[in-house]
């Protein structure tokens, strides 16, 4: 299985480098690479499994990690059927592991959530979300990684009080520091991570001036991941929404030129809905107009929707 993990560890490097773009066909091609060795899980998901170390564990506990990274990058790069299916095959995979090797279930199970969100069906993204905090004791940053999902899902659903209390208790949680029970995959859920989300979650309710502030926060922070190129576009869309023509063009300005190097696909959609709300928006002034309009060639090029 070193193979396997060999293969896990270069998709998540060229996913934190270059992000989702780049890394979707190489995800694919590692899955297909692996046709033969996982077939011991495509019986799995039909048949129950008690959990146990036993033979195959470490295979299946490679595997399980391959499809999950495999999932993230093609959610990343919005191809969404592909992706969910390879998070059934690694949660089948995890039910057959020991609880402490199944830790990664639960990283497959917060990006579904996001997912979920994401593709417009909130309340089961709330059912997954509030399943797991109301679980086995989840670790603090685990747990306040849920919190952020469940404070997503219940914005899109317009429910802003437990929205908020579901923030401020991600907010305590990660204030807390690491501990010892947090999986070594929570690295990247930091104070950046939070703001981002935070923000999004603000705009969805309608909150614009402070999911702008917060988002501007989450766009500060050196050295990210590929992955968050999403907060910068999303800040562009919530400026945009609320009709701040000036700072949208100074970002937008700033962001034109790095479009072909941005790899998220989410960014891109993010940013081409950008362009549309500034097509159809009042008084935008000409300047961003043309800007707006050179925006979505660049993106038309590199296949946003």
């Amino acid at each position: 299985m070193e193979h396997v993990a060999a293969l896990t560890a270069q998709l998540l490097e060229t996913d934190r480098t270059v992000g989702a773009r780049r890394a979707a066909p190489a995800a694919l091609r590692a899955v297909a690479s692996v046709a033969s060795v996982a077939s011991v899980d495509s019986d799995i998901a039909g048949r129950p499994h008690r959990r146990g170390t036993g033979a195959g564990a470490a295979e299946r506990s490679a595997l399980m990690e391959l499809f999950q990274v495999a999932a993230w990058i093609l959610f990343d790069a919005e191809r969404h059927g592909t992706s969910r299916r390879l998070a059934r095959r690694a949660l089948a995979l995890a039910s057959t592991l020991p609880r402490e090797s199944g830790s990664v279930e639960l990283l497959v199970l917060s990006v579904l959530c996001l997912q979920e969100e994401h593709l417009g069906r909130p309340a089961e993204s709330l059912r997954i979300s509030s399943s797991v905090l109301a679980g086995e004791h989840p670790s603090a940053r685990v747990a306040a990684i849920f919190h952020v999902r469940e404070a997503r899902a219940r914005a899109r659903l317009r429910q802003r009080r437990r929205a908020l209390r579901s923030l401020a208790a991600a907010r305590e949680l990660l204030a807390d520091g690491p501990s010892e029970r947090d999986p070594s995959w929570t690295w990247w859920f930091d104070r950046s991570e939070l703001d981002g989300h935070h923000g999004l979650a603000l705009a969805a309710l309608g909150d614009l001036d402070g999911a702008a502030s917060l988002l501007y926060e989450a766009t500060a922070a050196r050295g990210a991941p590929a992955y968050r190129s999403l907060f910068p576009a999303e800040l562009a869309s919530v400026l945009a929404r609320a009709g701040a023509w000036r700072e949208t063009d100074t970002l937008l300005s700033s962001l034109v030129g790095s479009v072909p190097d941005i790899g998220s696909v989410r960014a891109l959609n993010a940013l081409a809905r950008t362009a549309r709300t500034i097509e159809g928006g009042p008084r935008v002034p000409r300047a961003l107009r043309d800007a707006s309009g050179h925006l979505g060639e660049t993106l038309r090029k590199e296949g946003a929707r």
